[in-house]
């Protein structure tokens, strides 16, 4: 968390006991398995029954839902956030309430592209427009990434193919300097999630077949990406520019949209270019 002054943080500590007593007040006791007797004063959990389960102290839980100043930790929050049944988004605010930086959400299993998603795609047409993950595995791509980038159904991670794909690579008229920024920004992106093998498993699957790439990962640098400029030598349409964007889908912030929007001088070529070759 950034520096915070007095008063923002005695705004987020009275937030905090706020937002606690809300999600403690909609949960019952059966909800939880719990087995009561008699009538309650108030809707929901006590304190000391959200204290029991999470496994902490009944005088530490108030003294946090009343905003105290006191050590909290990831795994305690964690802990309280199941006892009271936190969704991921709930979750995360606790942590931000609590003056902590909330962890990277988990990444879900093979969902589908959505409908919606495709139509936007398609409708960026004659522009390129990717749809990745967190690891740069492609998800989706319109008909003119195909066609102006060079991909084929043989490509399915954006940063295998920038090393890998020679169609691609011929095509990119700055390959050697953007190289070592398209390393340093996955290695930023893989630094978000320590534990995933898959991010491992990827680097030492394009370390073996890459030299390139190898040399540029052992030399540690982390970047982020940026709204740049995008060349591309198309054998067609000749040295086509693009400003490329990158958005985050909302409810899924592993899903990250490239979308690329031509230059002038670019638009009238990159629609022959997209007509005349359709992937």
């Amino acid at each position: 968390m950034t520096r915070e002054s007095p008063e923002a943080r005695q705004r987020r500590r009275e937030q905090l006991r706020d937002f606690l007593r809300a999600c403690r007040a909609r949960v019952a006791p059966g909800d939880v398995g719990m087995v009561t007797a008699g009538r309650r004063r108030t809707p929901g959990l006590r304190r000391e029954e959200v204290a029991v389960l999470a496994g902490v102290g009944v005088s530490w839980y108030t003294w946090l839902e009343q905003g105290r100043d006191i050590n909290v930790s990831a795994e305690v929050l964690d802990a309280v956030g199941r006892a009271l049944r936190l969704t991921e988004p709930e979750r995360a605010h606790l942590y931000l309430l609590a003056g902590l930086n909330p962890p990277r959400a988990a990444e879900g299993p093979g969902a589908e592209v959505t409908p919606e998603l495709r139509r936007l795609l398609d409708a960026w047409t004659p522009r390129p427009a990717i749809l990745r993950d967190s690891r740069w595995n492609l998800l989706a791509v319109n008909e003119a990434t195909r066609a102006v980038f060079g991909y084929d159904d043989l490509d399915h991670n954006c940063l295998v193919s920038f090393f890998t794909n020679a169609r691609y690579r011929g095509m990119h008229v700055q390959w050697d300097a953007v190289a070592p920024a398209v390393v340093a920004a996955f290695r930023a992106d893989a630094g978000h999630a320590p534990g995933d093998p898959e991010f491992g498993r990827l680097v030492d699957d394009l370390s073996s077949v890459s030299p390139e790439f190898a040399e540029l990962w052992a030399r540690h640098q982390v970047g982020a990406p940026v709204q740049a400029v995008k060349a591309v030598r198309h054998p067609a349409a000749g040295d086509l520019f693009f400003e490329m964007t990158t958005l985050t889908v909302a409810d899924r912030p592993d899903w990250h949209l490239e979308l690329y929007n031509p230059l002038p001088g670019t638009g009238d070529r990159l629609a022959k270019v997209v007509v005349s070759d359709p992937g």
